[in-house]
């Protein structure tokens, strides 16, 4: 590439952005070119000193306007108690925090009463924000002026139409039949037209209307200047195959297109579709906000393991510090220095168990469903996440300890009982079947489709005509348009048979084929879904004996090498052991410490993920869903509805009903 084309290329990119303008940045653009106004007037008036030199303004306003980022002006600012965050405890800090000593039981009631977003602790709400779940999300499904309930209802309702025009005619005329004997037509007319009109979900339409039109012109064959005519008219259509029949109308509604349904039992599928979503995330944020309380808990064991290695080392250093000072054997500079080394080394471990390091902790979906058990974090960190998790500042002067142990007795599942729950239990289950019922509705939909348009048409008009509109005095026959049409002499009636239908009605097919083909693909997931359920839950299943189990051999293991520390030290003491091997049992049961609490947490943890994979974790932590309470007034119309009802044998209705303050009717 030439020198010239790299410049030339160089250049478009420079220019580029300033032609990708979008439309918040009019405005500034628009400021940017009055600022060039006052020079633009002065160049016409006057004459600008940089015309008279040869040279154009400066650009530097204009580019800076096109190019500014563009911050939105909310009419409502949204509040939030962030900008009032104090600064975080931190190792530097010098004032003690105070401790904040919480039960489990409280922290997810905190958790749940301010969450309004279901918060995840992979920060998906700054990445994709469009995809995390809120408390609105059911009531959004519900409220959708497109596609939820009450839109589908509204198809069916009845709508009032109107029109009122009116026309002041002067023409000529070639022919003087159509003029009515004269060939200068002079007119004024006005039409008024008013109908009201209801659709029905079982294929009928009913229409009544009224029709008025006033006529007055020159025309010398009229027998009045001037006339009225007056019509009411009632039309009944009926379809007696495609469109005909409830089932269609409550799945398609009034769509007359294969593949677009939206009546009211598709909506309401939708909604609780919505509503098993719904579940899903909040069963997902009390496991995370379970994983947080947990991985807490398990960093408060391990800085005090941590402390207490460091003590001991601390303890050894001084020790063999003393034997130097006396000169006697242990106290060599080597042995000093590997003192010297341990402790040091566990104060670095304390450090980061107290302040942690900014790993990924427990969360859903990391190994297994409910989240497998991460002991990486420290102390603040932690404590941070759970703060975030409850929907709590970030820091208030406090912190936060949970007061709650973990299990450590023996849980046992029974395998069929925990099967039969998962498989009836799992939300996304009960989603998917949603699905399929979805599915199942529509093929019946795009059935229907393949039949032809026939349509049964009933129509009965009532007639008026007259000199006037209302006329009360004269008894003339045609004096009143209304007086003649409400006396009956003028009626017709229509009634037909429409039939179309398109030659092959490819659409129909397709749409049917489309129909078959999702419903395959649905009932295929399901059966994709239940074995995926089962092959988790037995993960689960068997990290919950794997994980006991390894917790007794672990408490085991934390018992041996504290007596050997022990031993070890006596023997140290009495110049009987060196001190590379107690400074390694140092080690080892610091490890074997923290190990204990990780595995005890861990088979928490795991019991916990069974009862995730169960579908059975809202019932294990007390959690309860149910819709929010009525209106009102709703409990009412419940109760007129059942007192209208038709009593069957055996039936008794209420004699009367009570409705104060929101509650059931007693």
């Amino acid at each position: 590439m030439s020198p010239a084309d790299s410049a030339g290329r160089q250049g478009k990119r420079m220019i580029e952005p300033t032609f990708r303008i979008s439309t918040m940045r009019r405005s500034r653009l628009a400021a940017a070119g009055l600022m060039w106004l006052p020079c633009a007037l002065s160049m016409v008036l006057m004459g600008c000193p940089s015309q008279q030199s040869g040279t154009i303004p400066s650009a530097t306003p204009y580019i800076a306007a096109a190019t500014a980022i563009e911050y939105p002006d909310l009419d409502r600012e949204v509040q939030s108690d962030a900008h009032s965050t104090i600064r975080p405890v931190t190792l530097i800090s010098e004032t003690s925090p105070e401790y904040w000593e919480m039960p489990f039981e409280e922290c997810l009631h905190v958790a749940l009463q301010n969450s309004k977003v279901f918060r995840d602790a992979g920060g998906v709400i700054l990445r994709s924000p469009a995809s995390t779940r809120t408390h609105l999300d059911p009531a959004i499904q519900e409220a959708d002026p497109r596609f939820g309930p009450q839109a589908a209802l509204s198809a069916f309702d009845a709508t009032f139409a109107a029109s009122l025009y009116y026309e002041n005619n002067d023409r000529a005329l070639n022919n003087v039949f159509f003029g009515g004997g004269t060939r200068l037509l002079q007119q004024k007319s006005s039409v008024f037209q008013a109908q009201i009109n209801k659709r029905t979900p079982f294929g009928s339409e009913f229409t009544l209307r009224h029709n008025v039109d006033y006529d007055s012109n020159n025309a010398p064959g009229n027998q009045f200047p001037s006339a009225w005519n007056t019509n009411f008219e009632a039309e009944f259509r009926q379809s007696l195959l495609r469109g005909a029949g409830s089932d269609f109308g409550r799945i398609a509604g009034t769509s007359n297109i294969p593949g677009v349904y939206n009546g009211i039992l598709i909506a309401r599928t939708n909604t609780d579709i919505a509503i098993a979503d719904f579940e899903i995330a909040v069963r997902d944020f009390i496991s995370d906000v379970e994983n947080a309380y947990w991985d807490l808990y398990f960093a408060y064991r391990d800085l005090d393991t941590k402390i207490a290695a460091r003590d001991s080392a601390l303890e050894t250093w001084r020790r063999v510090q003393a034997l130097a000072e006396r000169g006697r054997v242990g106290g060599e500079a080597d042995k000093e220095a590997e003192a010297r080394e341990q402790y040091y080394r566990f104060q670095e471990e304390v450090e980061n168990a107290l302040s942690g390091r900014l790993v990924d902790g427990t969360r859903t979906h990391n190994g297994s469903g409910g989240g497998t058990f991460r002991g990486t974090g420290g102390v603040h960190v932690t404590e941070r996440r759970l703060r975030y998790m409850m929907g709590l500042p970030a820091n208030d002067g406090k912190i936060i300890r949970p007061a709650d142990e973990p299990l450590r007795a023996a849980i046992l599942f029974d395998w069929e009982m925990s099967l039969s729950e998962a498989l009836t239990q799992r939300p996304e289950l009960r989603r998917q079947k949603w699905l399929i019922k979805r599915r199942e509705m529509e093929l019946i939909a795009s059935r229907n489709f393949l039949l032809p348009e026939l349509d049964v048409v009933a129509l009965q008009r009532w007639r008026g005509f007259g000199d006037d509109l209302i006329s009360q005095s004269n008894p003339d026959r045609f004096s009143s348009a209304w007086s003649n049409l409400v006396s009956g002499d003028f009626q017709e009636s229509q009634l037909g048979v429409e039939l179309s239908f398109p030659f092959g009605n490819r659409q129909a097919h397709a749409g049917v084929r489309n129909a078959e083909f999702l419903l395959a693909r649905e009932r295929a997931l399901l059966r994709e879904q239940e074995l995926r359920v089962v092959h988790d839950l037995s993960n689960s299943l068997a990290d919950v004996e794997r994980a006991y189990l390894v917790l007794q051999a672990v408490y085991n293991r934390r018992e041996a090498a504290r007596e050997r520390l022990q031993s070890l030290q006596a023997a140290f003491e009495s110049d009987k052991s060196p001190l590379n091997l107690v400074l390694d049992a140092q080690r080892r049961l610091a490890a074997a410490e923290s190990h204990y609490y990780g595995a005890i947490v861990e088979y928490t943890a795991a019991v916990k993920n069974m009862h995730y994979e169960k579908g059975t974790l809202l019932a294990y932590d007390g959690v309860h869903l149910s819709e929010g309470p009525w209106p009102e007034v709703a409990y009412g119309d419940a109760v007129d509805r059942l007192e209208r009802r038709l009593p069957l044998e055996g039936d008794h209705l209420p004699s009367h009903r009570i409705v104060s303050d929101g509650d059931p009717l007693q």
